[in-house]
């Protein structure tokens, strides 16, 4: 019986050595077969001689891991990027928007100039008596225009330096915002504009708008005031050319007639009108007279 059980116990070892390096080298594949005569002696073996199994513990297969994706860039520490960081550290608007406002501006300040301002009243004045004289490119259309614009400046002056006074300067120092300075710069022109604006362009282009009837005139909303100022200002600018025309059209007819009684019908009656309406206009101080009328239809 010693020997009997020696020699199972000595079958089993062998047979347990071989299975073990079997599973930890990958050689005995899963659900393979083990011959009856070892599962036996690993069985017996394992009986008598081995009171307790070791477990058999296998590495865990780790393979190469795939590169990290990028992650969210952070941003500066105690900097809270919002709609107001346009301005400064000390509420004042940055350079790069001021540089955007001022290039806004200047895009549109023709038609500022044309349509808010009196300088379409003044040029178109100018170019009737112009025509009246029957000088058909003297002055030239520069110095008009220059005349015209001067004259502008010198008209509008109090209503630009209160919005300067109370818009711009206030924004740039960050003390308003530019929807505030805006709505508040906007009051001196709009102001202006009603002053020189008649109730009939105003309730003209109200109707074109499909809008109702404002309460007062101060809350005539500006795309409505804007196109009735400008055929207000041209309606005031044909009348002043209307009766800046009626002296020289009265000289052209006694001219005219004096021609015709002498019998001097091949002689353009301009050429002898000419010097007749320019003296007259010399004598009468014309440019002034028509200068200071301009200035006074405006009110300060």
């Amino acid at each position: 019986m010693t020997s009997t059980n020696a020699r199972r116990l000595l079958r089993g070892t062998v047979a347990a050595t071989v299975l073990a390096g079997g599973l930890l080298l990958g050689a005995a594949p899963a659900g393979a077969a083990v011959p009856t005569g070892i599962s036996t002696g690993i069985s017996t073996g394992i009986t008598a001689a081995a009171p307790a199994a070791l477990p058999v513990v296998l590495p865990a297969a780790t393979g190469p891991q795939g590169p990290a994706g990028p992650g969210a860039p952070e941003g500066p520490a105690g900097v809270d990027v919002t709609v107001n960081g346009i301005n400064g550290t000390d509420g004042k608007p940055s350079q790069s928007i001021t540089i955007i406002i001022a290039m806004t501006v200047l895009s549109v300040a023709p038609a500022l100039l044309l349509l808010t301002t009196s300088f379409t009243k003044i040029l178109v004045v100018l170019g009737l008596t112009r025509n009246a004289l029957g000088l058909t490119g003297t002055p030239p259309n520069q110095v008009l225009a220059g005349l015209a614009l001067f004259l502008t400046m010198f008209i509008m002056a109090p209503t630009f330096t209160a919005i300067n006074d109370i818009a711009i300067q206030p924004y740039l120092k960050g003390e308003k915002t530019a929807t505030v300075a805006f709505d508040e710069g906007s009051k001196p022109l709009k102001e202006f504009m009603l002053k020189q604006t008649r109730q009939e362009e105003l309730a003209l282009m109200t109707k074109a708008a499909k809008r109702d009837l404002p309460a007062t005139r101060a809350d005539v909303p500006l795309t409505t005031l804007v196109p009735a100022f400008a055929l207000s200002e041209l309606r005031s600018a044909f009348i002043i050319g209307f009766v800046i025309f009626i002296p020289f059209l009265v000289i052209d007819i006694v001219v005219s007639a004096a021609l015709m009684s002498l019998g001097m019908m091949m002689l353009p009656p301009v050429t002898v009108s000419l010097p007749f309406k320019l003296l007259l206009f010399v004598l009468v101080d014309g440019w002034g007279l028509i200068i200071k009328a301009l200035v006074s239809s405006y009110p300060g």
